[in-house]
């Protein structure tokens, strides 16, 4: 750059002093002309620096995948070259499918079992529920049946000591010789009958309090049997869903092992470092990288020296040149400043930190993003280039560096390499 500003001054130095005698040649002007440059370009330097910093390391980094199988077994086919473009959801390559696929239909029948013993278990426990219903309205009726037995009981008390009264008095009368002995015997024989059905009656009362009094946590034993029932039911439904879900889980891993048989690009980009071939064996561990994916998608960063930033904004105009596209400027801006670097780390540890070795001073990197109309421009990875930042400052100096930035831009097509000589 200060060749080039050399030669420009230079060039109109001759013309107005040597070629149109414009001024004197003096010793006063030529050490005015020996002073202004030096002068001149230290100023213009320093000022560019630090409204126009440019840096000659860009970097091009795009993202790189590697390709991992996910499950394990040999592989039946290649889908893809070396070196070669690819589009997300391509078909790289594909594992034997055949003991995933078995364990799917497996687990598919074992699901079926599963879901019908779960049916069978919830017809169950309905049954139970209505035996519940029926336990439960059979305690009303002991109850009517209580309190209908005890109506009973009172009523063939009263027609028991009625009919005592008339044994009593037919007896009388027959010992008198007034009474029929006919009547004396029916009204004895009404007192057996009665005496009987009292006797029955009680019996049956007995017998529905024993049913009412026989209670296990407050109900009926019967009911306490039914609700031990559908709990037992009930467990076994819980039960049976847990399996259920259980199978139905296993059966969805089995699916994904078995979709992960065929491994798809995972992005539009270039599958490099691809050396695998139909009867390799896969692994399936995340270290048995069988093949890498660069992603289209890329990032480039500006590294600058420390004092160049601080007037560095984000959305700052940026103009980057890359080696592999001499003379072309490529339009950008600040996306980001990333304000840490290795040397600002101390990693925890019982010993001291190590000052013994100085590191030279440290540059941090700028994160430029294209601007789109250069969007489709190819940026290789890896590639190196040149950038320059355009802050809001001192706007008519950044003329002087767009010019020197594309001059330096087109040089790029000149390569220079060193002979090489062959002898015999």
């Amino acid at each position: 750059m200060e060749i080039i500003l050399l030669g420009i001054y230079s060039f109109f130095v001759w013309l107005i002093f040597i070629k149109l005698k414009l001024l004197p040649w003096t010793t006063p002007w030529k050490v005015g002309v020996a002073i202004f440059p030096v002068v001149a370009i230290a100023c213009l330097l320093l000022l560019l620096n630090i409204f126009a910093p440019t840096t000659a390391d860009v970097r091009v980094v795009n993202y790189v995948v590697p390709i991992v199988s996910q499950v394990r077994g040999r592989v039946i086919e290649v889908k893809v070259d070396n070196n070669r473009p690819v589009k997300k959801g391509d078909v790289l390559f594909r594992i034997d499918p055949t003991p995933y696929q078995n364990e799917v239909h497996s687990l598919e029948a074992k699901l079926a079992s599963d879901e019908a013993k779960v049916g069978a278990d919830r017809q169950r426990m309905s049954e139970a529920q209505a035996k519940l219903t029926d336990a439960q309205s059979s305690e009303k009726e002991l109850h009517e049946q209580l309190n209908q037995t005890i109506g009973d009981i009172g009523k063939i008390s009263a027609s028991l000591e009625l009919a005592r009264k008339r044994v009593v008095q037919n007896t009388e009368l027959v010992a008198a010789g007034a009474g029929n002995r006919f009547d004396l015997e029916q009204a004895q024989t009404n007192v057996a009958e009665l005496t009987a059905q009292l006797a029955a009656s009680r019996a049956a009362e007995q017998q529905v309090r024993a049913k009412l009094d026989g209670r296990v946590g407050g109900d009926l034993a019967t009911v306490a049997q039914v609700k031990a029932q559908i709990a037992t039911a009930r467990a076994n439904v819980m039960e049976s869903e847990a399996a259920v879900n259980t199978t139905r889980a296993q059966l969805e891993t089995a699916k994904w092992d078995l979709s992960q048989t065929t491994v798809l690009a995972p992005g539009n980009g270039t599958m490099v470092n691809v050396m695998l071939r139909p009867g390799f064996f896969v692994a399936g561990m995340p270290f048995n990288e069988v093949m890498t994916f660069v992603d289209n998608e890329y990032q480039i960063f500006a590294l600058f020296n420390q004092n160049e930033l601080h007037q560095v904004d984000k959305g700052n105009e940026v103009e980057i040149t890359l080696d592999t596209w001499p003379g072309r400027v490529i339009k950008g801006h600040v996306d980001s400043i990333i304000w840490a670097q290795g040397q600002g780390q101390i990693e925890a540890s019982g010993d001291l930190p190590k000052t013994t070795f100085v590191p030279p001073p440290g540059r941090f990197p700028v994160k430029v993003v294209v601007d789109e109309k250069d969007k489709d421009v190819f940026m290789a990875a890896g590639a190196r280039g040149a950038a320059a930042i355009y802050t809001e400052h001192l706007t008519l100096v950044h003329i002087i560096r767009k010019v020197l930035l594309r001059v330096a831009s087109y040089l790029d097509y000149i390569i220079i390499k060193h002979s090489i000589h062959l002898g015999h």
